[in-house]
């Protein structure tokens, strides 16, 4: 070691990962550059992180900061620069390795080039790949870069939260001169699950993930280099500075357990009725697994450590637990937990999936062991009876689709339709183009109709199906960026008519035989409700099949046989005419405001039924 003034700060950011930053605080020591000095940012840690710093802190030159709660990495590394003094500074994820010249190297090649403001060093990644500069469809990861200090800050968290980071700090920092590679690989990028970007990305990562993670409690500003910018604070804001509703005098004190998938703030017009809303989350969501805390408040979180406490503390009138298949495991356990506590279970997607997971025991176990069951359709409320006879007659039941959204969000004024301008036929997809196969596309642009496919990111995973349509189709496909929800009825209404998942069903009339796609409410049926479109989908005759029945049941679909039946159907003006205009009388049942009333009077019916005896699983 060294007593001489530091030439590098090195500043490692670090959150839960107790098991990597030894390895990477005893590659820094290991430097041949030994005029360093480290500063080490524990960003609200809640495992072995301190404890495993405290030997390297014999060496004077690194320092340890701990931060009480997570505030992202912009912020850990701001803290960092602010606790530094050195004129460069490196960078030390602690979850990466440092190989013995890495500092060397870069600091001789800023010597080299004193126009440079940035040296990147070659980076060996996915354990044996390597890249001299930055890998393949990244940015500039933190470990290869050292560049000398200037007044800049990296962007923080109540700005943005990305992965990028070229709009996080290399893109200003770049502004203010060039960038030089030091030639030679001296650094690693670990490749792991929990790394950082895989946290944020869909389809693996994603926001709630993410928030679940980093137990993040403020509405986030989003947006990662593959995915849609995401502002919960602007497009929840409304919701979320309202007053509290004042509780009303036989209100309920509801706990939501496991997640809320889609439209979570749906969940507020129960707190406009007068409830107290608590929740309890799963701590392993998927990308569009909604999870506390929710970014439009009015639900006060458990906390996930010793929720049992918690939960008799708390002793809720009623435990509302949903919602698809990632939910089982955990509602499971609250299930066993709960004796004497009223329970319902309210399941969405995912019974066949539950069958390949091997949580279908639990799933059985929720149905059979709550005190009210709902389920997301009539069709789906038979499969289940059918799979477990009596399921749907022994205990209080329910029918209610679980993605219905807020009706805030069909308050827009509808915008002029396309069809108007130029007497084309033009129908929306928002979200996958399940059965819309090119072949199909190209049928219907030879018949004048015209597809909007919603989605840029849904977009980036169906690019071979994009280029194939394109060729066949070129003026008469159209690709668009996501629609946040509040731009649902000003976008969508420009249409004539949405597609549904396209599919031809086999089940010949017996839900015993249905699949998924027979049993599912697309969750886009509510957008285009929102903007009062007809949906479009194949006719499945006396098939089994969910979204079939409801838009026959109520006038509002569009079923097909071929192309030519559809393109005629869209034609037909008086035809048309008349399902929009019952699409649009019919549009607010597909909000869940409609259906408070009606559900809170099942929970009322479920506490008056419920016993108090232990549970048992089956």
């Amino acid at each position: 070691m060294t007593s001489v003034r530091p030439r590098v700060s090195v500043l490692v950011p670090t959150f839960e990962q107790e098991h990597f930053i030894v390895r990477a605080l005893a590659s820094l020591q290991a430097q041949t550059l030994d005029a360093w000095e480290a500063v080490v940012v524990d960003d609200g840690s809640r495992d072995g992180t301190a404890a495993a710093v405290a030997p390297f802190l014999e060496d004077v030159r690194i320092r340890y900061l701990a931060l009480d709660a997570n505030g992202g990495l912009g912020r850990a590394l701001n803290v960092a620069l602010d606790a530094t003094t050195a004129p460069l500074v490196a960078y030390l994820p602690s979850d990466d390795v440092m190989y013995p010249r890495h500092l060397e190297s870069q600091a001789a090649a800023l010597v080299a080039a004193p126009h440079a403001v940035l040296a990147h060093a070659g980076v060996r990644w996915h354990y044996n790949r390597e890249a001299a500069g930055r890998i393949p469809g990244e940015c500039l990861q933190l470990v290869q870069a050292m560049h000398r200090r200037t007044g800049l800050r990296w962007t923080e968290r109540a700005e943005l939260e990305s992965d990028d980071l070229d709009r996080m700090y290399w893109s200003r920092l770049l502004a203010l001169g060039a960038g030089v590679g030091t030639g030679t690989v001296t650094c690693e990028w670990v490749d792991h699950p929990r790394q950082r970007h895989k946290l944020m990305r869909e389809p693996e990562g994603g926001i709630n993930p993410f928030r679940s993670h980093y137990r993040v409690r403020a509405p986030l500003r989003f947006h990662t280099r593959t995915g849609n910018p995401i502002d919960e604070a602007a497009l929840y804001r409304r919701l979320r500075e309202r007053p509290p509703t004042p509780r009303a005098a036989d209100g309920l004190t509801i706990l939501l357990v496991g997640e809320l998938a889609y439209n979570a703030e749906r969940v507020l017009a129960l707190e406009e009725q007068g409830h107290a809303l608590y929740g309890l989350w799963t701590d392993t969501p998927h990308w569009f697994n909604t999870v506390g805390p929710l970014p439009f408040g009015h639900v006060t979180d458990l906390p996930r450590d010793d929720w049992c406490a918690a939960l008799r503390r708390l002793r809720p009138d009623l435990i509302y637990a949903q919602l698809n298949w990632q939910a089982v495991p955990f509602a499971h356990e609250v299930l066993l937990a709960s004796a004497g506590i009223p329970f319902v279970w309210h399941f969405k997607e995912g019974p066949f999936i539950c069958l390949n997971k091997g949580i279908w025991p639990q799933l059985l176990d929720l149905y059979r062991m709550a005190d009210g069951r709902i389920f997301s359709s009539p069709e789906a409320r038979d499969w289940f009876d059918a799979a477990s006879p009596g399921l749907a007659r022994t205990r209080p039941c329910h029918v209610l689709d679980g993605d219905l959204p807020k009706r805030d969000w069909f308050a827009g004024t509808p915008a002029p339709p396309l069809s108007a301008a130029d007497g084309a036929v033009h129908t929306v997809v928002p979200g996958r183009p399940i059965g819309l196969h090119p072949p199909v596309v190209a049928a219907l642009a030879a018949a004048g109709i015209h597809l909007h496919f919603y989605g840029d990111f849904t977009q980036g995973q169906w690019r071979e199906w994009i280029a194939t349509t394109q060729a066949l189709a070129p003026r008469h496909l159209h690709l668009h960026g996501n629609v946040a929800q509040d731009r649902w009825v000003e976008e969508f209404s420009r249409y004539d008519a949405g597609w549904l998942h396209c599919f031809t069903s086999r089940n010949e009339g017996d839900v015993r035989r249905a699949d998924w796609d027979d049993l599912n409410l697309p969750a886009r049926i509510a957008t285009l409700a929102a903007a009062g479109l007809p949906l479009i989908q194949r006719d499945n005759g006396d098939a089994v099949v969910a979204a079939q029945s409801l838009a026959r049941r109520l006038g509002i679909g569009l079923f097909y046989d071929d192309v030519d039946d559809l393109a005629a159907q869209l034609r037909d003006g008086q035809r048309m005419r008349g399902v929009r205009e019952r699409m649009w009388q019919e549009r607010e049942r597909f909000c869940f405001d409609t259906h408070v009333l009606d559900l809170v009077a099942f929970f009322r019916h479920v506490i008056a039924g419920a016993g108090s005896g232990p549970r048992v699983a089956g």
